[in-house]
């Protein structure tokens, strides 16, 4: 294997791929946790369940990489060739793994399904080679290292819930093992909200101009800029370089600056709501459930957030937010005003602490004059009163509702700094 860093190549394998069936969300995973432990990939290819193309970028990837990672084509189907095409080019028998087998049965078993002879075909792996638990799935994925070139090949299931917990739980601590990757990150990252790149690049290269071992590189996702500053060596002088930069440039960002690390900006509001011992309820529209669905992935978050509706219709703001009808009537369904008693309203309706709404025109139609597609309002109840923020977001339906989510979120985080030195007055009084 080659010295220094590694080569990794990945090979994304399904037709629903190709076909748009299916979002390619492997290769932003891969690509987002190697690069946290210093390995980049260097190239990835998308390809079809065929025979003739698994072999022909295989050879290709084995032959200039260190490690190649597949995703996709281990279950039971007639499709699923990735194995059985890899054991020929590699030419290694194919050798039934009792222990899969025994998990295999023991899952049918307590499903009450017979287990059919072609769901053994996952139970076969690569002579030499070990095979990966699968706690969300069927399919086992596969660890191999070629004993004289040292070159690894890391087989994944597709399914997304199956290849993640796979890839963090299993191939992470062998790759680690392996030194393939580091044991810790290999940047600080800041995340930040509310200043655009060209405008965060002229802040930060005044700090950095004259620093060659700090290297500083961007990530942008719907409104939300990440920083990340590296160096290529990994001595103790660099850190403390990296850490003394990553300061400066939090004192420069203000409010501006989020978090260190990669915390979402929900996180972050769900901590300190708990930290008060506050809680949360979220009534919105245009998002459809996106709102409420950035809490619902927090493990532990149910003694914070009690609970989000979706009140898209006119008549559901009415009934489910306590919406009074004559202000829809009188303002329209998408204003200040509705937004506002949609906060209070689901505030007041599950008695939480804080309500967050939103509410706009998430196109391609609607809007009005004044408030043209793309218009949102967000409303924040708390008690200490209620405020409504008015933004206009440009692009695809799906990008207003995104973008419409994480400006909500920052604004609620930003009030929050206002609100909870408020709060513990009143506490203290």
């Amino acid at each position: 294997m080659s010295s220094g860093k590694k080569v990794v190549e990945v090979i994304n394998l399904g037709d629903e791929l190709l076909l748009g069936i299916r979002d390619n969300s492997h290769l932003t995973f891969l690509g987002s946790r190697l690069s946290q432990y210093g390995v980049g990939v260097r190239r990835c290819v998308v390809i079809r369940d065929r025979v003739e193309e698994i072999k022909k970028y295989f050879k290709d990837a084995w032959k200039n990489s260190d490690v190649v990672i597949t995703t996709g084509g281990l279950g039971p189907t007639t499709d699923d060739i990735t194995k059985e095409t890899i054991s020929d080019v590699l030419e290694i028998d194919l050798t039934l793994d009792s222990g899969a087998k025994k998990a295999l049965d023991d899952r049918y078993r307590k499903l009450g399904i017979d287990i059919k002879q072609n769901s053994l075909k996952q139970c076969y792996k690569l002579k030499g080679s070990v095979s990966l638990p699968n706690i969300f799935g069927t399919a086992p994925g596969i660890f191999y290292k070629d004993k004289k070139t040292k070159k690894i090949l890391v087989m994944l299931p597709g399914p997304t819930r199956e290849l993640e917990p796979m890839f963090e739980n299993e191939v992470v601590p062998i790759l680690r093992k392996e030194k393939v990757i580091r044991h810790s990150d290999d940047y600080l990252q800041l995340r930040t909200v509310g200043v655009r790149e060209s405008e965060l690049d002229a802040m930060i290269d005044p700090i950095t101009k004259d620093l060659e071992a700090v290297r500083v590189a961007y990530c942008v996702h719907q409104g939300i800029l990440d920083v990340r500053l590296s160096s290529d060596d990994s001595n103790k002088a660099d850190a403390e370089k990296i850490n003394e930069v990553a300061n400066k440039i939090k004192e420069q960002l203000g409010q501006d600056f989020v978090c260190f690390g990669r915390y979402s900006i929900a996180e972050l509001i769900a901590y300190r709501l708990r930290s008060m011992d506050r809680t949360l309820s979220i009534a919105e529209s245009c998002t459809g459930g996106l709102l409420s669905s950035a809490f619902t992935d927090i493990p532990g978050i149910s003694p914070t957030f009690f609970g989000g509706v979706t009140c898209y219709s006119e008549e559901a703001k009415v009934q489910i937010a306590d919406v009074p009808e004559d202000l829809i009537y009188q303002h329209g369904a998408v204003s200040e005003e509705v937004a506002m008693a949609m906060a209070t309203g689901i505030s007041e309706r599950f008695d939480t602490d804080y309500g967050l709404s939103i509410t706009g025109y998430a196109g391609p139609e609607g809007g009005t004059k004044a408030d043209p597609v793309g218009t949102i309002y967000i409303g924040l109840h708390s008690r200490k009163g209620v405020w409504v923020n008015k933004a206009k977001i440009h692009g695809s339906r799906s990008r207003v509702k995104v973008r419409a989510v994480n400006m909500a979120l920052d604004w609620m985080r930003r009030k929050l700094d206002d609100i909870f030195i408020a709060d513990l007055v009143d506490d203290i009084e």
